[in-house]
């Protein structure tokens, strides 16, 4: 009797491909931090372990269960647990506030949240109070009793059968939207296994891969290390990126891969150290998640080599839509660091007009997507869904050109994100917050040119009469509310804001007037 092709065809998992590793490569380190090495036989064994440990607790297949984590082996093995049991994982941003982390607990119904107490400790207590998640597991013993790896360290550390099916959601993320809500991202197994294979065919790997990590798990850097075990490489955590750590790691590990976003990159530029430090053992450096300026790009091919690569993706389709290539890093070409590089292979890539027709050669249109790559949808969202989803492309909100080459730049974005140090921030959110503010009658949020943050984050504001208020308690005010990332880093006080003629406030006005103060000008 033949297999129901929904069996036959089926294609694999998160978890199968985390476990694929682990038998390929036992005695390989696997993770290093704080110079204690594990191997992946060990790494597998304390997988399954935590593993039994949440199916005790009672969670069970496609549950929800949240991460508020630092870059410890600890929450990578808890990471993968949730894996093998068939759970959907929700990342809370590490800098987020206490009403973000509230409303996606709720909003994703988490089960329970795994939380690293040696850093977020406050904000799990304050979650606990609330009473919005039945679980708090603490990965560390303290005075409030054991953690997770103590209670664990009685189970059994053999084989486990995964519980985890291809159709399941592996993922939820969160991303703000235009109306100040932010929005579930639902990702399957499918979209995360064809991120891992096009990283591993798209990408031009080190032969023995020593990946440091210096930005948080929780986002893209995460996201490197299942193509790094597939590889048997071996992964080098980094707690706070600075440029003397780096350079120290870099020499004594002899890191050979590594992902920056391009603040970080600045950094090591503008660091003394730089000039003596030993980098000579990197082969590639990704960069990615905000606008990076050509200049300190060619800057950085001159002072560390032409090792950087460009991926360029999404939340709703990540790390893989398009790719710029070491070799296409070429100070004869200066024009080419501008782009976003090519469409990876196994992804169409349109740019569209209004009217979902395709724009000519060399001209603007928004960048559009058909992808196993791409999301489900947004969690409980249809309205959005027909929005982003419409004419059956993914609407990625980013305008863009294609030269003849087939090279994509990102020339604007439909939305009015701001990406600033490699982190997304809405402007309807942080004015919604504004909006709170006894003393502000009205404010507009923008993006400004940066060359240390990519986009700083500017507040155009108006008071009401009578009212006083200064740059520093607005952006304290801002930080308490919505967290550091969201703060701006400049208040600007007018007596009023442009409007369109419908009375919206005209942004592309605020645009022009503060990119000119920079030196920019907007298209």
């Amino acid at each position: 009797m033949r297999p129901s092709p929904n069996s036959l065809y089926e294609g694999a998992t998160v978890a199968s491909l985390y476990l694929s590793a682990f038998k390929a490569f036992p005695e390989t380190p696997a993770i290093v931090s704080n110079e204690k090495t594990v191997t992946y036989s060990q790494l597998e064994a304390q997988c399954y372990r935590i593993a039994r440990l949440l199916r005790a607790k009672g969670l069970k297949r496609q549950d929800a269960v949240a991460f508020l984590v630092g870059n410890r082996t600890e929450a990578i093995i808890a990471i993968i647990a949730a894996q093998f049991i068939g759970l959907k994982s929700v990342s809370l941003h590490p800098m987020a506030s206490e009403e973000d982390h509230a409303f996606v607990l709720q909003d994703a119904q988490v089960k329970a949240l795994v939380v690293d107490n040696g850093k977020y400790a406050q904000r799990a207590l304050a979650i606990e109070a609330r009473g919005i998640v039945p679980l708090i597991l603490p990965l560390d013993g303290d005075t409030r009793g054991a953690g997770l790896f103590d209670e664990a360290a009685t189970m059994d550390g053999g084989d486990l059968a995964l519980d985890a099916r291809p159709d399941d959601i592996t993922k939820l993320s969160y991303t703000g939207g235009t109306t100040g809500r932010s929005k579930g991202i639902l990702h399957s197994h499918r979209t995360a296994v064809t991120m891992v294979l096009q990283m591993l065919a798209a990408y031009e790997w080190p032969e023995r891969i020593r990946y440091l990590v210096t930005t948080p798990i929780s986002h893209a850097a995460g996201g490197l290390i299942l193509p790094v075990f597939i590889r048997g490489g071996t992964v080098y955590l980094s707690e706070k990126f600075t440029p003397v750590d780096f350079l120290e790691r870099v020499r004594r590990h002899r890191i050979n891969f590594t992902f920056l976003v391009p603040t970080q990159i600045y950094g090591l530029l503008d660091h003394p150290g730089l000039a003596n430090g030993d980098c000579s053992s990197l082969e590639l450096a990704l960069y990615g998640a905000a606008p990076i300026a050509p200049s300190r790009l060619l800057e950085a091919l001159r002072k560390i080599g032409p090792v950087f690569g460009q991926l360029y993706g999404q939340a709703e389709a990540p790390m893989t839509i398009c790719y710029l290539r070491k070799q296409d890093h070429d100070p004869a070409r200066p024009g080419l660091l501008g782009s976003c590089g090519k469409p990876v292979t196994g992804n169409q890539v349109k740019l569209l007009d209004q009217n979902l027709r395709e724009v000519p050669l060399g001209e603007i249109g928004e960048l559009c997507v058909r992808s196993p790559l791409i999301m489900n949808g947004y969690l409980n969202q249809p309205e959005e869904d027909e929005k982003v989803f419409a004419g059956d492309w993914l609407h990625t909100g980013d305008m863009a050109r294609m030269d003849g080459d087939g090279y994509l730049y990102i020339v604007d974005r439909v939305k009015d994100m701001i990406i600033t140090g490699g982190f997304n921030v809405y402007p309807s959110e942080v004015e919604n917050c504004l909006a709170l503010h006894p003393g502000i009658a009205m404010s507009a949020v923008i993006g400004v040119p940066d060359e240390k943050w990519g986009e700083a984050v500017t507040a155009i504001v108006v008071l009401k009469p009578g009212a006083n208020a200064d740059e520093t308690e607005i952006i304290q005010y801002v930080t308490q509310k919505k967290g550091v990332v969201n703060a701006p880093k400049t208040v600007v006080f007018e007596n009023q804001l442009p409007l369109t003629a419908l009375g919206k406030i005209d942004r592309k006005t605020l645009r022009r007037k503060y990119w000119a103060d920079q030196g920019r000008q907007v298209s």
